[in-house]
């Protein structure tokens, strides 16, 4: 039972079991807890502020149909996977305008939260979303990572894939890509140089040498505890099918652990979800990091105590 009355917020969207496995574990603990949706405003969320003056730091409130959150009193913000702002009642243009005021008023108040301790801040996570921004770190801070190619030139492509090939194509973001009202995974894909056409130079796209690899590693590491789990699916993108993985607790080289530390340090994160292919040869190969990646659903597969972590985390009881 803490004896801290400050709120963690929790901003993420209706469908979110791993923000609701963490606030079940922060109410058992006796902490208080704040969710919504910044997507929900204004229709079922409202907000006031105040600086300037005598205030030197924001002043106010964000208020829910149950809960009210005093600006000046948060712990700390766990910034998942909140829904975008829409205003369908406005035309185009008139929605789009609001869309910016809420973003840079409520988006703005949000992130300027005075002590309080973000996981992870809404600016760093759009930092380190940048996949070129994430493996130039990546290669800086000693990670190993496959030779990789971002053109929209298809001729470069060609030649890229004929001298590292075998080449995967992975898309640089995902944004929500429906298809008969069902949310889609882009795979990872294998590409030979004789199937990029001229289409390459429509947009930006991005090739990498191919790991031979005999399994896969998610290292989670929430603020200095690190989880790293082997994954053996025999799938070149094992988020294709979990109902063929197998799960086992494996500890990173000592340069990975540091590596993992500093890369989040480099882009002042305190939660990272990496992915690593490991190749026959036992060297771990850097793919991504994902600063708001999943890692729920390893806890039961494996037993680490992830979901302690991140609670201690967000009750800033973490060393």
């Amino acid at each position: 039972m803490t004896d801290d009355p400050r709120p963690v917020l929790v901003v993420t969207n209706l469908d979110d079991p791993t923000a609701d496995l963490v606030i079940d574990e922060l109410h058992g603990r006796g902490v208080p807890v704040v969710r919504f949706d910044s997507g929900d405003f204004p229709a079922t969320l409202s907000c006031s502020a105040q600086i300037g003056g005598s205030t030197t730091r924001w002043s106010g409130s964000v208020h829910t149909p149950t809960r009210v959150a005093e600006l000046g009193g948060v712990r700390s913000l766990y910034y998942r996977r909140p829904s975008g702002f829409t205003f369908p009642h406005l035309d185009e243009q008139a929605a789009r305008f609001a869309i910016a005021q809420a973003r840079y008023g409520l988006g703005g108040i949000l992130t300027s939260l005075p002590d309080c301790l973000y996981v992870n801040h809404p600016n760093r996570i759009g930092d380190a979303e940048y996949k070129p921004a994430g493996l130039a770190a990546a290669a800086s801070l000693g990670f190993t990572v496959p030779p990789t190619l971002v053109t929209n030139d298809p001729d470069g492509a060609r030649s890229f894939a004929k001298e590292h090939g075998p080449v995967i194509y992975k898309p640089l973001s995902v944004p929500l890509y429906l298809v008969d009202g069902v949310a889609q995974t882009v795979e990872v894909a294998e590409v030979l140089a004789e199937d990029i056409d001229e289409d390459i130079r429509g947009t930006m796209h991005l090739f990498q040498t191919r790991v031979d690899k005999v399994a896969d590693v998610r290292a989670t590491v929430i603020g200095q505890q690190v989880f790293c789990v082997r994954i053996d699916s025999g799938l070149l993108d094992w988020r294709t099918d979990y109902a063929r993985h197998t799960y086992s607790v494996v500890q990173p080289p000592r340069s990975v652990r540091e590596a993992l530390l500093a890369y989040l340090a480099h882009f002042r994160l305190v939660f990272g979800a990496f992915d690593f292919a490991i190749d026959r040869q036992g060297r771990w190969w850097f793919l991504e990091c994902n600063p708001s990646g999943q890692w729920a659903w390893l806890e039961p597969e494996t037993g680490l105590p992830m979901l302690a972590a991140m609670a201690d985390l967000l009750e800033r009881n973490a060393t």
